[in-house]
């Protein structure tokens, strides 16, 4: 049986694990902080945020949770994420380890700022 895709980002939230349900409302929450005017979606089967052009995504894996800035915003802070495995535009934050919210809230204000200024 296919599972179902959530069609809202609370659906994806209130069917994930309830031990890291809080962490990711917290995640959501300084998003939404850092990008106030931002719609949120669904998008690859994941939550998303789009101002001016997709900001950021994030998404629930096994031992990780995956966020997604884009390219310019993991080079941007190329730097602070060398703790964290990361790739082109992902970086994976371990499960079971405080969640860095003050570095995703710059990096999304860094993404704001970049896409407003297209």
């Amino acid at each position: 049986m296919k599972e179902k895709v959530a069609a809202t980002v609370d659906e994806y939230l209130n069917a994930c694990p309830e031990e890291i349900r809080t962490i990711l409302h917290q995640l959501r929450e300084t998003i939404k902080k850092a990008a106030p005017s931002a719609s949120e979606l669904i998008s690859y089967q994941m939550p998303a945020y789009k101002l001016n052009g997709w900001l950021v995504y994030f998404a629930v894996n096994k031992k990780h949770i995956g966020f997604y800035p884009t390219p310019s915003g993991i080079e941007h802070f190329k730097e602070e994420l060398s703790g964290y495995k990361f790739s082109k535009g992902a970086v994976q934050f371990p499960l079971g380890k405080p969640l860095p919210f003050d570095l995703v809230e710059r990096m999304v204000r860094f993404r704001v700022a970049e896409n407003l200024s297209k």
